[in-house]
C-alpha cells in the first residue's frame, strides 16, 4: 500500500491542517481518498512540509507593493507523500475509505 498519486491538497493556515486527496497503488482509476491531517502530526514524524521562504510574490517596485497577495506558502509534495505513506503505515485505522469520482 503506497500513495500512487497526490490529486490535490489545501492548507488551512488558520487551523494548521492540510486536506489531501490521493490515490493508493491498490485504488482503481476512479477512486480517491480524502483526509484532513494536523500539521503537528507531520512535525512529530520529523517532516516540515511548509516552505514559506518562497519569494515569488515579493516585488521591488513600490507600485506593485500596494497589491496584497498575502503570504505565499509552498508545500513540498514529495515530502507530503513520504509523510502520508509513513503516517498510514503506523496508523492504518486512520486511512480513509475510497470515494468514487
Amino acid at each position: 500500500m503506497e500513495i500512487r498519486e497526490l490529486v490535490s491538497y489545501y492548507l488551512y493556515e488558520d487551523t494548521k491542517r492540510i486536506e489531501v486527496t490521493f490515490k493508493l497503488s491498490l485504488d482503481s482509476e476512479d477512486e480517491v481518498r480524502n483526509d484532513i491531517i494536523n500539521l503537528e502530526d507531520a512535525e512529530e514524524f520529523g517532516y516540515n512540509l511548509i516552505d514559506d521562504s518562497n519569494d515569488f510574490f515579493q516585488f521591488d517596485d513600490e507600485e506593485e507593493d500596494d497589491e496584497d497577495f498575502g503570504d505565499f506558502v509552498d508545500i513540498d509534495e514529495d515530502l507530503l507523500i513520504s509523510f502520508l505513506n509513513e503516517y498510514y503505515i503506523i496508523y492504518p485505522d486512520k486511512l480513509p475509505k475510497t470515494e468514487i469520482l
